[in-house]
């Protein structure tokens, strides 16, 4: 489809506006003579809605991204059979719901992304084999009454999300040779938030480097996701994790808002807001934003479970962080300051190896220091060769 925004009019933006009425995000859906249909100001503010629900860019168009998922917000689980298919792969709430479901009963869908993949065929057979149900990895009617007569029954499997805490326990308290990737928001001709000459993309480079420097300090295999020049895609820094391995993945931004008078700090890890969330993800977010409130004296905005797709990509825990906002004069200073990213690279690191400590030895949210963190790691080393 073409690209919709405001100022359209047509039978497609009939669609997009009975779409986005169903979602309640519009008082009136479409239109009866389709061809009369505009893109008015309301449905461009229905469009911004649909997106910050979503995690898509903000931008009051519509196009293929936010179309995917305003399509597949249409969809219910047993509305229409889900099978995996390589040459048209099916997107939509009903497979979200249906990875979520098998998850719940303890089969290993993933993480739960919308996108009917190998990995979901394999938990939707395993879930038919184990249930006496014709084993064809399609999600059809008897295979939706048997997942809904189940899944009161049997909840809080999540065995993807169990692993990644047995992980982290077992890879122990010392930072040296854990791969994080740090992922510095935008970047090259995208400089994303952007006021009286800052820009987020450059506010996060620095941070980048700064906090990559720290980690390397500790032994740590610390990756930036991106060059200064370059602006990869949500899907590109995922997979950019994926191929190296990453322990963590770490993303950073800094936020802006109409109003100037929003500020804080916000971070952000997988979940569905309904019970399935990624727990070293919310674990770790929450220890950034314990830290970084205290160090900085910044809003906290708190943490949040989000389904965006550099968190469902990726096969590691991964946690974003919005550090103030640029559109706040009072942000926008701090985050001028390079002694001020110091005091935040410091606190992003810190948080890290809280979580790797798992409550042992650790110190206050605000006390743990770069010289503290080094010091930890030269005990646990001696320690380890007694």
């Amino acid at each position: 489809m073409r690209v919709l925004r405001r100022g359209d009019t047509g039978p497609e933006v009939a669609e997009i506006k009975s779409m986005l009425s169903a979602l309640d995000l519009l008082t009136s859906g479409g239109e009866t003579n389709g061809h009369g249909a505009s893109f008015d100001l309301d449905v461009e503010h229905a469009v911004r809605a649909f997106q910050q629900r979503r995690g898509l860019i903000t931008d009051g168009v519509v196009g293929p991204a936010t179309y995917r998922a305003l399509r597949g917000s249409t969809y219910h689980l047993g509305s229409r059979p889900l099978a995996y298919l390589v040459s048209s792969p099916v997107h939509g709430d009903d497979v979200f719901a249906l990875q979520e479901r098998l998850t719940e009963l303890g089969f290993d869908a993933g993480r739960p992304d919308g996108g009917f993949g190998p990995q979901t065929e394999r938990a939707l057979k395993n879930f038919q084999r184990d249930y006496g149900l014709v084993v064809d990895g399609i999600c059809g009617p008897a295979t939706v009454r048997a997942l809904r007569q189940l899944s009161p029954r049997a909840r809080g499997g999540r065995p993807v999300f169990l692993r990644e805490r047995e992980q982290v326990r077992r890879s122990g308290p010392r930072l040296r040779g854990k791969r994080i990737v740090i992922d510095p928001g935008h970047g090259g001709p995208d400089l994303g938030v952007s006021a009286h000459g800052v820009s987020e993309s450059e506010v996060a480079w620095d941070l980048a480097r700064r906090l990559e420097g720290r980690m390397k300090a500790t032994g740590m295999e610390a990756l930036i996701s991106r060059g200064p020049a370059h602006s990869p895609s949500e899907s590109q820094r995922a997979q950019f994790a994926n191929d190296a391995g990453a322990d963590l993945f770490l993303s950073l931004h800094s936020d802006g808002n109409r109003s100037a008078q929003a500020e804080g700090v916000a971070s952000f890890h997988f979940g569905t807001g309904n019970g399935t969330t990624s727990t070293v993800g919310e674990l770790l977010a929450g220890y950034i934003q314990r830290e970084l409130a205290v160090r900085t004296g910044m809003r906290d905005c708190h943490t949040h479970p989000r389904t965006w797709d550099i968190f469902t990509r990726t096969r590691c825990p991964a946690v974003r962080v919005e550090i103030g906002y640029l559109t706040n004069a009072g942000d926008r200073a701090r985050l001028s300051d390079p002694g001020f990213r110091d005091v935040v690279a410091e606190g992003l690191l810190v948080a890290v190896k809280r979580l790797y400590l798992l409550g042992e030895n650790d110190q206050p949210t605000g006390t743990f220091t770069f010289a503290d963190v080094l010091a930890h790691e030269l005990t646990e080393v001696s320690a380890g060769h007694d």
